[in-house]
């Protein structure tokens, strides 16, 4: 098992989700979360005066997945998620040692 952490722009949210469940994954976490990338933050215009933000808002959607499933769920994220500007984000494959359900009796 892997876990897929994508970190993907506030606005693609509910896109990645829709094509995600399109494709049959269904189970997500899904966390507001704010952060930065190589471009260190953005500057704004407000009220006249040019105004650094650090941190973007961003969204990490995290699941937990079979091995030979990722390779699908990376494609999705990457074609629905892409806007092809700086900060569209990115996706970490991590692996699962176990997943264990809570409402699972014990041994």
């Amino acid at each position: 098992m892997k876990k897929v952490e994508a970190i993907v722009r506030p606005e693609k949210v509910e896109e990645v989700k829709a094509a995600l469940d399109e494709g049959g994954f269904f189970a997500m976490t899904v966390t507001n979360v704010h952060g930065r990338g190589v471009q260190r933050g953005i500057s704004l215009q407000f009220r006249g005066r040019k105004v650094n933000v650090d941190l973007i808002p961003k969204v990490k959607i995290e699941m937990i997945v079979e091995d030979e499933d990722v390779e699908t769920i990376i494609a999705i994220i990457k074609r629905v998620a892409v806007t092809g500007e700086a900060g569209d984000g990115r996706i970490f494959v991590i692996p699962v040692e176990q997943a264990i359900k809570v409402r699972e009796e014990p041994e």
